[in-house]
């Protein structure tokens, strides 16, 4: 028996493909010990206290080259999240970072992307509307 998970489906704006920081200030107050959750499976990708700023904030929206929109969450940590194809810097939203997707360890639906600095810092930018 196969079984398919569906992506949530992205926002899409026509003819942008130039990444867009939003200036929306970070209102969450989720209290630190909360686990996030993969809003799919339900499983613990990641914990509240994981949060960080990176770009002067915590939350950007970004379009890719396809015109589509993310609102991502930078976060230290996510060990619930596997990481999947090449590192690569095409299109990288955060300047001096290289970048891979991430996915959930136990669903596979895509999450957001590792990014990484040729200096060794690595975060995760993830797909807010795909977590709980």
């Amino acid at each position: 028996m196969n079984v398919y998970f569906k992506s949530p489906p992205e926002k899409e704006i026509q003819g942008s493909v130039t990444p867009i920081i939003s200036d929306k200030v970070d209102e969450d107050d989720t209290p630190d010990d909360e686990d996030i959750l993969c809003r799919q499976c339900l499983q613990p990708i990641t914990h509240a206290r994981e949060r960080i700023h990176r770009q002067g904030a915590h939350i950007h929206t970004f379009a890719n080259p396809h015109g589509f929109v993310f609102e991502i969450g930078c976060f230290k940590n996510a060990d619930g999240c596997g990481y999947t194809g090449i590192v690569t810097g095409e299109f990288s939203w955060f300047s001096g970072y290289l970048w891979r997707m991430a996915v959930c360890r136990t669903c596979l639906v895509h999450l957001g992307w590792l990014f990484l600095s040729k200096g060794g810092d690595r975060f995760n930018g993830l797909i807010l509307e795909r977590l709980l």
